[in-house]
Parts: C-alpha cells; structure tokens; sequence
C-alpha cells in the first residue's frame, strides 16, 4: 500500500514538473544586424563569401522573404522595432541628434517590447548601439525596460569600432582606443545568457557590424586582401578620420566576424542546455550602405532589389529576416508572410504570455507566431505597410498585397506624383506603372493620409 501511495505521489511531481516544464517561457535572442542589405547573407544568394552559422538559423529555422525594416535609417527603425508603431506614429522618425548630446530621446512614457517582457518576469538586457536617447536624458534603455545595457549610447560613436568609451548602463566606461568594440558586446551578450541561464532572458544584440567604418582586425581581413587585391590602393574614409585599407577586403571580414558571434551563441545554448527553449531572430536594421568605402554594388549587398539604404524602394527597407525555435518551427521553412519590424513586440509579448491588455494603447503590429508555428490559416495580415522619411527632401511609401506606392519630395510638394510598382511581376522595381492604375495611386493617396499622424518633433511630411 505504501508503495502504490509512494508511487502516486511520485508520478505526480513527475507530471506536475514536465507540466511546469512544458510551460517553461522560452528566452529570446534578438540578433540586429548595421546596415546589411538583403542579399548579404550567402541564405539570400551572397556568393562573394559565406556565412554559415548564420544560414544555420534559417536551415534549422524560417527564412522570411517579405520582412521590412521599421525605416531606411537607425533611429527610427530602432524605434519601431521597439515600441510596435511605424513611422507615421512612432516618437523618433529620423537620425535627429539632442542639442544635450547623442541621439533624440525615446518618449518617458513609451511602452517598449523590453517594458512588457520585463513585467513577464524577463531578464532584459541590451548589447550593442541603441540610437534613442542616452543616460542624459530620458531615452536611456535603462528608463525603457532593460535591466542591463553595454555599448553605444549615439550612433554617431558607433561609427568608430575603436572607440575611447563604451557605456555600461549609465556608467562610462573609459577604453584605450585600441579594443575593437564588437569584441566586448559579443562577450557581455554570451555573458548576460551565462548570468540569466535559470531565468527567461530577452537579450537584444544590437550589433553595429557591418555600418561604416569598415573596420575589423587584420585578421579577419587578411584572407580577403588576396581575393579582392585590385582594391589594396583603396582607402575607405569616414567619421573620426578612420582610414581603412581595401574596404572591400574588410566587408567579408567583418560578416566572418558577425558570423562568429552567432557560432558562439549557438555553442553556449547548447552549453547551458538553453537550446530548445530560445527563439533566435536575426535581422537588420535597414538597406545596405554605400559609406566608408563600401561597395554594395560589387557584393550585390541589395540583392535583385532597387536601392539601398535612405532609400524607400525595397533594397532599402526590405531586410533579411530568420528565425529559429527548435521542435516549434519547421527546419529550413521558407515565409513569404508580409511582416515589419512593428510586428516583433506584439509577436515577443504573446510568445511570451503577455496579456493584450498590457500591450501599448495605440499598436500598429501584428503577431506573426501563427506563422511560426505553420499556422498560416490563423495569420492576421496588415492591410497596409507604411513608412516615411524625413531625410531627401522628404519620401513616403506603403505596401499592400502586391503593389508598392512611393512619393519622392514629400516636403516640398505635398500631395505630389506617386510611383507605382507590382513587386509581384517587378520585384526590381524599374517600371513605374501609376499611369495605367489611377484607382491603384488613389488607394495609395488614402493610405498615406491614413497612416501619417503629424509630429511636433519631426515636420515636413504632408501626404
């Protein structure tokens, strides 16, 4: 008798901790690739050079084909990606700099992905640049969810790998200039999962490989100076007089090097047993970019896509985009799902059994976990994208189903031409056909005055 009642007990704290297993939350890694443009990755047809442990996420993951950054530039599509608006509602639309220092401030009261996994019970912690706000005002990360910080503070230092300070929180922390900053973000990122490994963790690692400058230690670089050496006499410039030697040579160098920081965290999953339990996403923040010597031409960075970075046509905002959930997503899935970065904080918050009621007030994005999950029949869908930038005398765009509308000289000619574009039969974008679909351009026209709200900080756009 005792061994049957001995044998009950026991097989129910068995069921009752592969239950509270089973609902174990799962952590989340959010890998944030500088300025790399849809085709840099060899997943997306890079042939120039590979990338391996990356390609790993989307042959054990979800490819997505159709995934868009918040904005063709830093800032503001860091602030979409964080509080779940596009840029016709978002707070910071543009690269504007604090008279005070760094980077305009995120708003003191903006609700962030990292706000609502925190009250989650997550461990949250940023690595990496953050471009919206500093310790000096109210836009640290600290004041918007994060537990932890380490790395740039402006994206303006972040142009130099070697720079004399780095941020720890809303300490300083003094450098030699001689320390290549990637280094240390890799090392408090591998860190932080170390320290959180008992716990959920939201670790976001904004990296700033590859923006310009083109640096990266010779070693990374040195394999690459015989592959491309009609560039050895080129000198790439940019901010803080950096000089870099064969830019080209170092732009393969510095994806080795992204490339083995997704090794190592692939390695430490399996390490702490972390594995089955963590969602990896990795994505960048807008097009490639043509700075510090840079040739996206040369590397196809854009892929079969017309323009780069500052630009509204696809090689701008169009970015790659994997994910990766071991026993949850299908191994080597391809998506053609139509999604945003305003899409990842509502995705994050329901995987992370956030309630609705806690999500921000006004929402743009919708959760993509269905389609996570090969559930593509419960899939809500946007029925617009939307972006706008204030940079170029003003642009505006939006998206729905297959038909791309763009306004150039949106500051200076309010209510002016629109272009018009099937991506579904001109993925490139070369032929403007607004002239043959006037009700196309009209849906276009509403849209745009639907989705811009006027901004106080940031004018000039008028749809």
């Amino acid at each position: 008798m005792l061994k049957r009642i001995f044998f009950t007990i026991c097989s129910g704290l068995l069921l009752a901790a592969t239950l509270v297993a089973a609902e174990a939350k799962p952590n989340i890694i959010f890998i944030l690739a500088d300025d790399l443009g849809y085709g840099d990755l060899s997943c997306y047809g890079q042939t120039k050079f590979a990338t391996p442990s990356i390609d790993r996420l989307a042959s054990e993951g979800m490819k997505f084909t159709q995934f868009y950054a918040g904005s063709t530039v830093c800032a503001p599509s860091r602030c979409s990606l964080m509080t779940g608006l596009h840029t016709g509602h978002c707070y910071i639309r543009g690269n504007k700099e604090d008279p005070a220092g760094g980077n305009f401030p995120l708003a003191a009261n903006q609700t962030t992905v990292a706000t609502l996994l925190k009250k989650a019970g997550y461990a949250t912690g940023c690595f990496g640049k953050w471009g919206l706000g500093s310790q000096t005002n109210v836009g640290s990360p600290m004041n918007h969810g994060f537990d932890e910080f380490f790395g740039y503070y402006s994206q303006r230092d972040a142009h130099n790998y070697y720079p004399p300070f780095l941020h720890r929180g809303d300490e300083k922390i003094e450098l030699d200039g001689k320390t290549y900053s990637h280094d240390l973000i890799e090392k408090e990122s591998l860190d932080f999962i170390r320290k959180n490994k008992s716990t959920p963790f939201f670790c976001c690692m904004t990296v700033t490989i590859p923006h310009a400058a083109m640096q990266v230690p010779e070693p990374y670089v040195a394999p690459w100076r015989n592959v491309f050496p009609e560039f050895e006499n080129v000198i790439g410039k940019y901010s803080f007089n950096t000089e870099v030697r064969n830019p080209v040579a170092a732009f393969p160098g510095m994806l080795n090097r992204l490339d083995e920081t997704v090794a190592k965290v692939f390695a430490l999953l399996e390490e702490l047993n972390l594995d089955d339990n963590t969602i990896i996403m990795f994505s960048s923040d807008n097009g490639a970019h043509q700075e510090g010597g840079h040739h996206s031409d040369f590397f196809r960075s854009t892929g079969p896509l017309r323009g780069i970075k500052r630009d509204l046509y696809e090689g701008g905002i169009r970015v790659p985009t994997l994910v990766r959930w071991t026993k949850k997503i299908k191994p080597g899935s391809v998506s053609e799902h139509i999604g945003a970065f305003w899409d990842v904080l509502p995705t994050f918050a329901e995987i992370a059994g956030v309630p609705e009621s806690e999500y921000p007030k006004q929402l743009d994005g919708l959760s993509f976990l269905p389609t996570l999950l090969g559930n593509t029949a419960a899939q809500k869908q946007h029925p617009y994208l939307y972006w706008e930038f204030y940079e170029q005398r003003g642009k505006i765009a939006a998206r729905f189903g297959k038909w791309k509308g763009i306004r150039l000289n949106a500051s200076s000619q309010p209510g002016g031409l629109i272009e018009v574009y099937d991506l579904e039969n001109d993925l490139g974008e070369k032929t403007n056909i607004a002239d043959k679909h006037p009700e196309i351009v009209a849906k276009f026209q509403e849209i745009f005055r639907e989705a811009h709200s006027p901004s106080s900080i940031f004018t000039g756009i008028v749809p």
